[in-house]
């Protein structure tokens, strides 16, 4: 039997450890971690102002004739035309009449326009009830590269596209959302954590105010949490360059929450953490403001995470259509039950004992979304998924398209890529596989909120 030759070995064989050894260069010491980060930050500025505008900031493309009657209105080229040629007070566009192109801005204007005078039989503007708050989107999981961020981030494009107001909030302190959007985050006290703050040192006053009734000592109340008391969200709500998407950004410094958080709850073993979130969104009167809040969450099922969990009304759970991620998603929803179970139980304990009625969660609808989808590779496996998560997951599967690479490269999301830019096909096929998740979004929005306005009249 003749040895096959030295070359057609494996590339792991005959490894030199001298030459090997030659290749580490020096012992690394945490001072490199600063250096290795402070390039990356250099890097990662130049490679975002790619796609920037030469000001520095983030710009929405203008769209087209054709984009904004095949996607956004639902109105023949021709009609909208004549009506733009009828109502020069109307946003005209820029170009000539065959070649105009609008600001979303001057899109929305004239679905305001065609809300009040076009047919009744179409849609000009996006159902919401009147009265009813906005719903809150937690699109979560605790697998990294699930797709969660490139999930939310579009579904809240999407969302502003078809005419609703979003507030998107960055719980991840790695801050990609944050990135997309274009945001600018210099601290801590410009995330959420200090709206947390602020929930904990007034339920710190609120028993501060019992405890003097009792001649007991008060808790204290350090300089963080006086600060804390005087932030209003209206002051971290940051525009973007949408019109109609507002975002509170994230930054490195928000993971401290995750320790701090537990210390202010064994300072206060009555403060129910897990509703600071919901408070400040509801204190505030941003349910009011907005019609819907999209949680980006980070990839860990820790404090922030399960602040967004609770306050949400919605969960999206983004999979690949793999066994690994479908074993994690598993194990996530086991410790989603393990964790608010054993709340409710410790909760109730004492609800019982004070003769108050029981607690407990509750989503209006959970779904998990399978993404990168490939139909050629993945279709017997997602059948599989499919079957055993039943009624917990959306029909459609979230195709993979290169499109999102290509416009990932600018930093853009695909609905602010330009079509020009790219393969016609390449593109429809992208635009297809987000709209259709918005879609089935979009229909689990709708009736949630029915369902919500039936209950109401029913009262």
């Amino acid at each position: 039997m003749s040895r096959k030759p030295d070359s057609a070995l494996p590339p792991y064989f005959n490894i030199d450890p001298a030459r090997a050894a030659s290749k580490l260069g020096d012992t690394v010491t945490t001072e490199r971690f600063a250096k290795a980060a402070a390039f990356c930050g250099r890097g990662r500025d130049d490679l975002a102002k790619r796609g920037y505008s030469p000001d520095g900031r983030k710009h929405l493309r203008r769209f087209s004739m054709w984009e904004v009657t095949r996607y956004l209105l639902p109105v023949a080229s021709a009609h909208l035309r004549r009506v733009l040629k009828a109502h020069p007070e109307l946003p005209q566009g820029e170009g000539d009449a065959n070649s105009r192109s609008f600001t979303l801005e001057e899109v929305l204007a004239l679905r305001d326009y065609f809300d009040r005078e076009g047919s009744a039989a179409k849609e000009y503007r996006p159902w919401r009830p009147e009265g009813l708050p906005a719903k809150i989107c937690a699109v979560t999981n605790f697998k990294g590269g699930s797709g969660k961020t490139t999930t939310c981030a579009h579904l809240a494009m999407a969302a502003a596209l078809d005419g609703y107001r979003v507030l998107v909030l960055d719980l991840d302190s790695q801050a990609s959302m944050t990135s997309l959007l274009g945001g600018q985050v210099q601290d801590e006290w410009q995330t959420v954590f200090p709206l947390i703050a602020r929930d904990y040192a007034r339920a710190v006053t609120a028993e501060n105010e019992l405890r003097a009734a009792r001649g007991e000592t008060a808790l204290p109340l350090d300089e963080t949490l006086t600060e804390a008391l005087t932030v209003s969200s209206r002051n971290l709500i940051q525009k973007t360059h949408w019109p109609n998407i507002d975002l509170i950004g994230a930054q490195l410094n928000l993971y401290w929450a995750e320790f701090q958080i537990p210390v202010w709850r064994m300072g206060l073993k009555t403060w129910a953490l897990w509703d600071a979130l919901r408070n400040f969104l509801t204190e505030d009167g941003l349910l009011d403001e907005y019609d819907i809040v999209f949680l980006d969450t980070p990839p860990a099922l820790g404090y922030l995470t399960i602040n967004s969990l609770a306050a949400a009304d919605i969960l999206l759970v983004p999979l690949g259509a793999s066994f690994l991620e479908f074993d994690s998603t598993g194990r996530f929803f086991d410790m989603l039950y393990s964790t608010f179970a054993s709340i409710e139980d410790g909760e109730n304990a004492q609800r019982r004992i004070a003769g108050l009625p029981e607690m407990r969660f509750e989503w209006d609808v959970v779904r998990a979304i399978i993404t990168r989808f490939d139909a050629n590779q993945q279709t017997d496996l997602a059948n599989v998924i499919q079957a055993y998560f039943g009624d917990f997951m959306t029909a459609y599967r979230q195709e993979f398209t290169a499109l999102v690479g290509q416009a990932g490269e600018q930093i853009n999301g695909i609905y602010e890529a330009d079509y020009r830019e790219f393969n016609r096909d390449t593109y429809l096929r992208g635009r297809d596989a987000f709209d259709r998740t918005y879609a089935e979004f979009k229909e689990l929005l709708l009736g949630t909120w029915w369902r919500d306005d039936q209950e109401r009249k029913a009262v």
